[in-house]
């Protein structure tokens, strides 16, 4: 994992487990440690980086790779998955941007919406809208029934 989402990790009173260095053994780790915890974060970099380098290409071909990878932790049925980013790194800026980014929220709670792909634009006109990026996690904590009251 990243190491600054490591600190943030332990700021908040979560263990930092040793992952390996690819998304893939993020997940193996995963999936060893599913019946031991209730909470996951898990990072994938390499969309970030490839935007960051201005590189397209190896955007979309991280982005297929992390497709490829997904299904290994819904099988895992997890009782909330979250999935979005902590900023955009268009290619054409070869940097971060101010764009907003997807957000996806799966649970027995939430419901569905109409949403079929997972893309800046399409994710804005579902359920969850444009969602500033501190709405996220009490929607999360909400849909695990972890929240006395939403809220309050």
């Amino acid at each position: 994992a990243y190491p600054m989402y490591r600190g943030l990790a332990r700021l908040v009173g979560m263990d930092v487990l040793k992952t390996g260095g690819t998304f893939a053994e993020e997940i193996d780790t995963l999936e060893q440690q599913w019946e031991h915890y209730d909470f996951f974060f898990l990072h994938y970099k390499d969309t970030d980086k490839a935007g960051e380098d201005g590189d397209f290409a190896a955007k979309v071909a991280a982005l297929e790779r992390f497709d490829t990878l997904l299904p290994r932790v819904v099988a895992l049925r997890p009782d909330v998955l979250a999935i979005s980013g902590d900023h955009a790194t268009p290619s054409i800026l070869s940097g971060h941007g101010w764009q907003g980014v997807p957000a996806l929220l799966a649970s027995e709670y939430c419901g569905a919406d109409h949403v079929s792909r997972f893309t800046e634009r399409d994710c804005a006109s579902g359920a969850l809208g444009v969602l500033p990026a501190q709405d996220l996690m009490p929607l999360v904590m909400a849909n695990a029934l972890r929240l006395t009251k939403y809220g309050a």
